[in-house]
């Protein structure tokens, strides 16, 4: 779906409007047509908010709302009061909406259900509402880090600092709802023990039944891999990267890949840049200078460089062999 900000400035408008006030007609002229009317967000496509500044410093908020990011358009003019105001209301209205049952409350909770309103809150998005997988979250249930943690030791790690190379934020929790987060998630390890029928990850070693040479003779040979890829370069320790199903994924169709577009006006002319959004009705794409330009696809014309094609043309010439050979052969590439 397009985004589109609504025009006006609430704060200047309304010079007397109440600070609450002022920010939640911000964020609904400006942010919930993506990310939902409570902040809950429209999974998969927009994250929620709640919780935010958890992850993120108000400098950090700032700076992506001035700047936009990915789908994420700018909004360079939002005044300071404004912006003061929205900055407010995120804060705000994630304490509001954690309530008495949803934080580390004695007297009504359990720890873990103090951590399962945390988890979904700041980490379902990714991991999924049980923390077995989600949109791009691995499974936590059959983490290591998890299976090694005692009382939040290894979870709290993780957690404070992130792992930047996965994309995976900072959070500022205290030590009790880190406490709390891993009473949760060692729940979930239970109760997915429990059922290993139902298991929905893959393990690494299911992965790992390929031969190498062969692979490499593929990725040379006949899959045409090394027109576009180099272990050496682009590829050059991909297997730490990433792991068993990860990697196979971004093998066969890498999602992070980066498509680029030129969009001629009916005036002839042209701009060209990183594809930020694409569908049937939007094209939009940031230049070399980082600004953000959409159009009305039925206004304008535009040529696609979509590297992935590639990778989906393969979908019906692999072999099941080829696909094992080729995953062993990256496996290597450490």
């Amino acid at each position: 779906m397009p985004i589109y900000a609504a025009s006006g400035n609430p704060a200047s408008s309304s010079p007397g409007a109440d600070i609450d006030n002022v920010g939640a007609q911000s964020y609904a002229n400006h942010c919930a047509i993506c990310h939902g009317d409570k902040l809950e967000g429209i999974l998969p496509a927009f994250p929620p908010l709640q919780g935010i500044n958890r992850q993120m410093t108000d400098q950090q908020i700032t700076n992506l709302i001035h700047t936009g990011r990915g789908r994420m358009p700018s909004f360079p003019k939002l005044g300071q009061d404004e912006l003061t105001a929205l900055l407010h209301f995120l804060d705000t209205s994630y304490t509001s909406a954690s309530g008495p049952g949803d934080g580390p409350s004695p007297a009504s909770s359990s720890l873990s259900e103090a951590g399962s309103a945390l988890f979904r809150q700041n980490c379902a998005f990714c991991h999924g509402r049980d923390a077995q997988g989600g949109e791009t979250g691995p499974d936590l249930t059959r983490s290591k880090i998890v299976r090694r943690d005692i009382g939040g030791d290894r979870i709290g790690e993780v957690v404070r600092n992130g792992i930047p190379a996965k994309k995976m934020p900072a959070f500022h929790f205290s030590d009790q709802e880190v406490h709390s987060l891993a009473a949760f998630i060692h729940e979930q390890q239970a109760r997915a023990a429990s059922r290993p029928g139902g298991r929905r990850g893959v393990e690494v070693a299911d992965l790992q039944t390929g031969n190498v040479e062969a692979g490499r003779q593929y990725f040379n040979g006949a899959g045409n891999c090394a027109s576009c890829h180099s272990p050496t370069g682009d590829l050059a320790g991909v297997a730490s990267r990433y792991e068993g199903l990860q990697l196979e994924e971004q093998m066969l169709y890498p999602r992070d890949a980066k498509s680029r577009v030129t969009v001629t006006l009916p005036s002839g002319q042209q701009t060209s840049g990183t594809v930020a959004y694409l569908d049937e009705f939007t094209v939009a794409l940031r230049d070399a200078d980082g600004n953000y330009h959409s159009w009305a696809i039925s206004k304008v014309k535009y040529k696609l460089d979509a590297p992935v094609n590639a990778h989906a043309e393969l979908f019906s010439k692999y072999s099941d062999a080829d696909i094992h050979n080729l995953m062993a052969y990256l496996q290597t590439l450490r």
